[in-house]
């Protein structure tokens, strides 16, 4: 925490991978503290604001449509909370997924920082994201676990001194799709579906539509493209903005101008990164 109130952790890559063994434990990062704006409040400057004046675009859903909507909507409402066991439960996932052969010793422990959380309790950090977050990340390493594992380990292309956490990323990422797509919904208006606003967010649902767990997976493609954006940018930690604002309009991009080439996210050019 510095004089201003904010707070960051960057990892600094020792070396390639992390390295575990039965009786010794070793770690390829150190985290380190200090301040930037693209952790917990300040994950809104990675994103376009939304202004009240902005025109919503033109369109029908189908019925098919705004029940895939409501449901992602209703994912999207819900808070971590520590005190649930489920989430509890997801978090513990997680932690095995990460890292298979090293037990757990509490939700709240030091061994957290080694999968880029900010301190020794990962519910802190998923004040930006919600418990959808946490779900795209263990999503994200079910499906893709080869992709999962690169991401975790930084063990692909030539990495920056300091890298940025891997977790924290997670979050921030799903932060930004949520933004990107228009997906919040409005808890003034009661059981109705809230549109997006956004051309971007309505090509979405085509997809949502046809595959339920379209948000985690493009969440998977998104947490890859930025990290090659990252590797091509030659990007280190203070450049993480700049480097979700191109991964951002990239796949803008994609979902825009390929949408009557594709009828599934698996058709995208950046779907081609993942490896499972």
């Amino acid at each position: 925490m510095d004089d201003r109130g904010g707070s960051f952790v960057a990892v600094r890559r020792i070396s390639q991978g992390l390295e575990r063994g039965n009786t010794c434990h070793s770690t390829s990062a150190e985290v380190v503290a200090g301040s930037a704006a693209w952790l917990g409040r300040g994950l809104s400057c990675v994103c376009a604001q939304r202004r009240e004046n902005d025109a919503r675009p033109s369109f029908d859903l189908t019925p098919a449509q705004e029940e895939c909507l409501q449901r992602l909507q209703s994912r999207i409402d819900v808070a971590y909370d520590s005190s649930v066991p489920e989430h509890q439960e997801a978090l513990r996932a997680l932690w095995n997924a990460a890292f298979p052969e090293e037990e757990l010793r509490g939700l709240i422990s030091e061994q957290w920082k080694d999968m880029g959380w900010q301190g020794k309790d990962p519910s802190t950090d998923f004040r930006g994201g919600g418990f959808i977050s946490l779900e795209n990340l263990l999503f994200f390493a079910k499906n893709f676990p080869k992709s999962f594992q690169d991401l975790l380990r930084k063990q692909e292309g030539d990495r920056s001194v300091w890298e940025y956490p891997f977790a924290v990323a997670g979050v921030n990422i799903t932060f930004m799709l949520i933004q990107m797509l228009d997906l919040e919904s409005d808890n003034s208006v009661f059981n109705c579906t809230v549109k997006p606003r956004t051309l971007v967010g309505a090509n979405f649902l085509k997809f949502l539509a046809e595959n339920e767990s379209a948000f985690d997976l493009l969440y998977c493609i998104t947490f890859k493209l930025m990290d090659q954006q990252w590797l091509n940018m030659r990007a280190s930690y203070m450049d993480f903005n700049t480097v979700m604002k191109s991964t951002r309009r990239q796949l803008e991009k994609e979902l825009l101008e390929l949408l009557e080439d594709i009828t599934r996210l698996e058709d995208l050019p950046s779907y081609g990164l993942l490896t499972r």
